[in-house]
């Protein structure tokens, strides 16, 4: 069975700005099921919220601050008024990653954040770049972090800055199992973090084999930056992941 397919939003920052409504329009004549917010450029998130529902989309999950601290009730007021149930931290300082001291201040804030929205009936995940997996002793800093996680941090795995931090995504993949319900799926030569990205399918990164055992609840297109018009290549990442039969979009 195939998995319903989103679009970060952040891919297509620019189309917001100039045409929030306008912007969501074209994605959901291109097909997607849902998108995955990052900001509302021009507009509030509960009309963001009422435009989704008028075009069919869904609203996977949302970028936005941890549910902790100062962004604590930022964070929560973002998920009820999105009606999302979970909350994705998009970035941490990669300088945490480079310490053990870091990875462990890392590990209690992701932990509280999942403490705070499990307290308030949602999920927390965080999404990984590929500094995540730079080395500390001789391992990569995210297998020193995993240990100290609660099994309600969950994870949204980004399958091409895992494979540019010189892992392999269908491990970790499998390795996290249910803990990883989201994954983004983007594409390019994954030759370093510079690089442009490219459709999916128009890379390196393999699919659709390395997704071919996901349990992931969505998947979800981003694309940083691209060289190419950046609809185009979002229209061309849909109809890869639907022609091949691992993402479905909009039921009609």
């Amino acid at each position: 069975m195939s998995t319903p397919l989103s679009v970060q939003l952040y891919s297509l920052r620019d189309s917001l700005a100039q045409d929030f409504a306008g912007t969501l329009r074209r994605v959901a004549e291109i097909g997607f099921a849902g998108v995955e917010t990052a900001g509302f450029p021009g507009t509030t998130p509960a009309a963001a919220r009422a435009l989704c529902a008028a075009l069919g989309l869904k609203i996977s999950s949302f970028h936005g601050p941890a549910p902790v601290g100062a962004t604590r009730q930022e964070s929560l007021d973002l998920a009820g008024a999105l009606g999302v149930k979970r909350i994705v931290l998009p970035y941490l300082d990669p300088k945490l990653f480079a310490t053990l001291d870091g990875v462990r201040e890392v590990a209690d804030l992701l932990n509280a954040a999942a403490a705070e929205a499990k307290a308030n009936g949602l999920h927390f995940a965080y999404h990984n770049h590929w500094f995540e997996f730079g080395l500390i002793d001789g391992k990569p800093a995210f297998d020193h972090l995993l240990p100290l996680l609660t099994t309600d941090v969950e994870f949204e795995l980004d399958l091409y800055w895992i494979k540019v931090g010189g892992q392999d995504p269908t491990a970790l993949i499998a390795r996290l199992g249910d803990r990883a319900p989201l994954l983004h799926v983007k594409d390019g030569p994954a030759n370093g973090y510079e690089a442009a990205m490219v459709a999916v399918g128009d890379g390196a990164i393999g699919y659709p084999d390395v997704i071919a055992t996901h349990h992931a609840e969505w998947l979800v297109v981003e694309l940083d930056r691209c060289d190419t018009d950046m609809f185009t290549a979002v229209a061309r990442s849909y109809s890869f992941l639907t022609e091949k039969g691992v993402a479905h979009g909009r039921v009609k």
